[in-house]
């Protein structure tokens, strides 16, 4: 490979997620989907627009990106009945 840059596999990147999720000693279930929605939902859990979102994901289309939106619905019902208040 003489100036070629290596790729990481699919599995490749499972494997050190792996690695990693063991060094740590975590027990739950953590997979490169499960880091991807993790930073999906603190993006937007932080205040990211949907459309920044989209394009740190590589989404082509915004629908795929709303899949994220479920996850902050108790945060802004919360704000909702905060103002109510």
């Amino acid at each position: 490979m003489s100036g070629e840059k290596a790729r990481l596999s699919v599995r490749g990147i499972q494997r050190i997620v792996e690695k990693y999720k063991r060094t740590a000693g975590i027990a739950i279930k953590v997979s490169p989907h499960v880091l991807r929605h993790s930073f999906a939902t603190t993006l937007l859990q932080g205040g990211a627009d949907l459309r920044s979102v989209q394009e740190m994901l590589g989404h082509k289309n915004v629908a795929t990106t709303q899949i994220y939106t479920h996850v902050t619905n108790p945060q802004l019902k919360r704000i909702h009945n905060e103002f109510l208040k």
